[in-house]
């Protein structure tokens, strides 16, 4: 990641064909961090800061009332998902912590026997920008292991809290056994790169519809987040009549898992789903697509 590509495709994008002919490949992804965060209980400095509210404790002081936040998203939250999810036929990629899915043993197993991905998010909800080459490397073995273990799947793909380090792709490319990464927002559609030398394919993520801007106070209503999940689908779904598109919906189950909020999904996954040509996909179908289809 020593240069930067600010041209991609340009002023013409590639005429994708998706599977049967889709105009727009949706790629919802529920982030599974839930047990994993910074937690002063698990040795940690300083507890999250982020939350329904803001934490008014001092680093050191446990915040019942935060953890309960995230606690949510373990005990309720990745359930009613799941459930939103199935009624409507779809499909997603949860990225998820390898800690999140130790502390809640019957998430990964239920994840895999949905029909869903499940992608490597880290060992723990941690920035890996921060830690030395080796200490990444580590992490990101760790979290292989303990995610085959847990969920009965390998990821095949990555993403980092926040963003990559100057490291990551690298050490995600020499690990081996990975496919692609998501560890970008630069684009509305795969694209390759270059590790060591040899193409490597980015499956970009995006901050556009991604249910966190009710913490950020970006969104107040569910109709907040369904209005821009249906300006965006529409807009793309517009743009696919000629050159299709991949749209990106980021969950969080303490978030997005409350009740009026997971209503709002709801209903987003009903209207795009009865239009025609909508492909809803995992982001490993849309790396192995691109791969066989769109080969270096």
């Amino acid at each position: 990641m020593s240069t930067r590509d600010l041209i991609g495709y340009g002023a013409n994008p590639p005429v994708v064909k998706w599977p049967n002919g889709a105009r727009i490949a949706v790629s919802v992804v529920v982030n599974y961090e839930e047990g994993s965060e910074y937690s002063v209980l698990d040795g940690d400095p300083r507890q999250e800061t982020g939350g329904e509210s803001p934490s008014p404790m001092g680093p050191g002081e446990r915040d019942l009332a935060n953890e309960s936040f995230y606690e949510y998203g373990s005990r309720v939250g990745v359930w009613r998902l799941m459930r939103v999810m199935e009624k409507n036929n779809v499909k997603g990629t949860f990225f998820a912590c390898a800690l999140a899915l130790e502390r809640n043993p019957e998430v990964g197993p239920e994840i895999i026997r949905q029909g869903h991905e499940v992608m490597g998010h880290g060992n723990r909800w941690e920035e890996y920008y921060k830690m030395d080459r080796d200490s990444e490397r580590e992490a990101i073995r760790q979290a292989v292991e303990s995610i085959t273990r847990t969920s009965g799947q390998r990821p095949i793909g990555w993403y980092t809290r926040y963003g990559p380090s100057l490291n990551t792709r690298e050490l995600v490319f020499e690990e081996g056994g990975f496919e692609y990464d998501c560890n970008a927002y630069n684009d509305d559609l795969p694209y390759y790169t270059q590790v060591h030398g040899k193409p490597w394919l980015v499956v970009p993520y995006s901050m556009e519809v991604n249910d966190f801007k009710y913490w950020r106070g970006e969104l107040i209503t569910p109709n907040d987040f369904f209005e821009a999940a249906k300006s965006c689908f529409d807009m793309l779904y517009e743009e696919g009549e000629t050159h299709p598109k991949m749209m990106s919906i980021g969950l969080h189950c303490r978030i997005i898992g409350k009740p009026s909020r997971a209503y709002a999904l709801d209903q987003f996954l009903k209207y795009a789903s009865e239009k025609s040509g909508v492909w809803f996909a995992r982001r490993d179908e849309i790396a192995r697509w691109w791969k066989e289809q769109y080969p270096v």
